[in-house]
């Protein structure tokens, strides 16, 4: 049996996919991230608004902004906010404490990012679940240097 130059491209697409390492997705990698730092799974959430701009010139200063939709009261308060950047030489970025009665939950500051990424914000509630938001910030240069 002689084999044809399409059997070969058909080989050796085979093997190419086989043997190409597979990456874990965002999804999978924020997960991972969330576990390691809180010890449980944090869910997506609508509560908790992360802005940021999509594309930003420098990654000395991007601008970010943390919302909580939470009454802030006794039985039903944000905890702490934590933002991470998993491309950063230094993963988490931020973390905000919140009281009860005491404190909105609202954030605006700016941050640094050493490329393009994608940005986390994780609130613990006073229930103990986790809310997470992330978006995707492309940056031109580098602000970690």
């Amino acid at each position: 049996m002689s084999l044809t130059r399409r059997g070969m491209l058909k080989v050796a697409a085979a093997s190419v996919a086989f043997a190409w390492p597979r990456h874990a997705s965002a999804d999978d990698e924020t997960t991972q991230l969330i576990q390691r730092y809180f010890g449980r799974s944090a869910s997506a959430s609508d509560r908790l608004r992360l802005v940021m701009p999509a594309k930003f010139p420098t990654g000395y200063t991007v601008p970010m902004s943390l919302d909580v939709d939470c009454p802030m009261t006794e039985t039903d308060h944000v905890r702490q906010i934590r933002v991470f950047a998993p491309e950063n030489p230094l993963v988490e970025v931020a973390a905000y404490h919140f009281f009860p009665q005491r404190s909105a939950a609202h954030v605006s500051t700016r941050i640094r990012l050493a490329k393009p990424q994608y940005v986390v914000a994780v609130a613990e509630m006073s229930d103990g679940t986790l809310l997470m938001a992330k978006t995707w910030v492309d940056v031109a240069s580098n602000g970690c240097i």
